[in-house]
């Protein structure tokens, strides 16, 4: 393991940026009928909102738990906040949402 010094920690540290973690949430909605084409829809804005640059990881979670998934957006909490409340799976009550703010470091990613 690499030798961290405290300097190098200071400096690192004052690259950190401002993000948002959303965790989605299932409801008893996602069973219900029609809830697979407003999900595919929901894909879909997820789509635009990665492509525009608003978010910078979407992880589906794939285990069947309530858990649906995991975003970190690039924006704040209020601005997230607005685009989670305008997701057609969130309006139709199909998922809610909890969100967090985080620091991270730019340029982070997942392993390939």
């Amino acid at each position: 393991m690499s030798e961290i010094t405290d300097e190098y920690m200071h400096e690192m540290l004052k690259t950190v940026k401002p993000y948002t973690l959303v965790l989605l949430q299932s409801t008893s909605k996602r069973d219900e009928v029609g809830a697979n084409e407003i999900i595919w829809e929901h894909g879909r804005r997820n789509f635009a909102l990665r492509k525009d640059g608003s978010i910078c990881l979407v992880c589906p979670a794939t285990d069947g738990g309530t858990v649906a998934g995991m975003y970190i957006f690039r924006t704040n909490v209020e601005e997230t906040k607005k685009i989670m409340d305008g997701d057609p799976a969130v309006m139709a009550g199909i998922y809610t949402y909890d969100m967090h703010a985080l620091l991270g470091f730019p340029g982070d990613s997942l392993a390939k």
